[in-house]
């Protein structure tokens, strides 16, 4: 009853925000990686050069989330929303229509700052800020719209490249993405700003994480899924030769994680709002811990879905209790400075995954082993999480 509730009396601000996480997708690393080759051709560059260049700009991307992302919590959300996605068109022009390699690389970091940084940040900062009875349920409808995105694009983006270059599909992609912004701009319930701006020179109040114990200690239990799971879509090949596997039993469970999002975010929204996002947080990574035991154990094609099925639950689990959890500490007038440095550490970590992951890779490390050692990362973040959640229990 609570997803009906929310369906038919707050559609128009759930429609935004479940719009703002499907237009990430286009910074996302999965549409991107669609069209790496072609990228790279136009830019100059090499494989190897090219993934230098794209953790370079998705860091820099990452810093300028930090900075420009607490802005929420004072401009009010519709001019947000509409200077991040000028940004994101302007990027996809730049990357797709520039003459010079230069402007190219500026549109993907617009790309990269605008969808995979400003756009969840929109998206779930709205819907977590917005909500409070049933904040939990809200942000997992509202995390559909990334699961939509990684599900229903890439099979579309190879089926309509038989008929257009990657070119025109950018630009039909973001033709259609501004026509529904443009709908969506103009007749959807906006909400104010919470605060006012702060005055120039005037120190700006409200919380600063990074200054904050509780969120270092809560940190590594939200990042181990975007560190793992971008090391097993990076590494794809030596996962599945290593496990025993094949790519195309991996592009099968690709699809199973896409489908595992929806129970994972329909039910972690739903027990957040009953049974709490504290208690949620101690379990909701269960799945991903089991599917890594398994598939060290017994590793295979049943291998490389557990991985994919495991971490699809849990990352459909994760933003509705992640958020609930930011809120529960820092409270929801703050949501956008605190959510601000959580995504930025979340693009630093898509950067930083790869080349970890691939400095043991050549090293010799069987990904056996990567799978323990991703094991152990999850088991210190657990642990190391634990203050705070029974502290944030006990003060309830």
């Amino acid at each position: 009853m609570g997803y009906r509730l929310l369906l038919r009396d707050h559609r128009g601000l759930i429609g935004i925000a479940f719009l703002a996480m499907f237009t990430s997708s286009l910074g996302q690393s999965f549409f991107i990686g669609l069209f790496q080759a072609p990228i790279s051709a136009r830019l100059g560059l090499t494989a190897g050069q090219f993934g230098t260049t794209y953790a370079l700009v998705t860091l820099i991307a990452g810093f300028a989330v930090l900075r420009l992302g607490p802005a929420i919590d004072w401009i009010p959300p519709r001019r947000f929303a509409l200077m991040v996605l000028g940004g994101l068109l302007a990027g996809a022009l730049l990357l797709t229509l520039s003459p010079w390699w230069g402007l190219g690389l500026l549109g993907l970091g617009l790309v990269r700052f605008c969808g995979q940084g400003m756009m969840p940040h929109l998206g779930n900062t709205l819907a977590g800020r917005e909500f409070t009875e049933l904040r939990g349920r809200a942000l997992g409808l509202t995390s559909l719209g990334m699961m939509l995105g990684e599900t229903a694009l890439p099979p579309l983006v190879a089926a309509l490249l038989v008929w257009l270059g990657w070119q025109e599909l950018w630009g039909l992609f973001g033709l259609v993405l501004a026509l529904a912004w443009t709908a969506v701009l103009l007749r959807a319930p906006w909400p104010d700003a919470p605060r006012s701006r702060p005055a120039r020179g005037q120190r700006r109040e409200g919380p600063r994480p990074f200054r904050d114990g509780r969120f270092w200690r809560l940190l590594p239990l939200l990042m181990i899924l975007p560190v793992t799971m971008t090391g097993l879509f990076i590494y794809q090949a030596q996962m599945t030769a290593d496990l025993g596997s094949s790519l195309g039993v991996y592009a099968l469970a690709l699809t199973g994680m896409g489908l595992a999002k929806l129970p994972g975010a329909l039910f972690g929204g739903r027990f957040v709002d009953r049974l709490g996002p504290v208690r949620l947080a101690r379990l909701y990574l269960l799945p991903f811990a089991l599917a890594l035991g398994l598939a060290m154990l017994m590793g295979g094609h049943l291998g490389v879905w557990a991985l994919m099925v495991g971490g699809g639950l849990a990352m459909g689990a994760q933003e509705p209790i992640a958020t609930s959890v930011l809120v529960r500490i820092w409270g929801a007038e703050h949501l956008g400075t605190v959510r601000a440095t959580l995504s930025a550490c979340m693009v630093f970590s898509t950067g930083l995954a790869p080349a970890v992951l691939g400095i043991a890779l050549d090293l010799g490390a069987p990904f056996g082993a990567i799978l323990g050692g991703m094991l152990a990362f999850l088991l210190a973040g657990w642990w190391l999480a634990q203050g705070v959640l029974t502290t944030l229990k006990a003060a309830r």
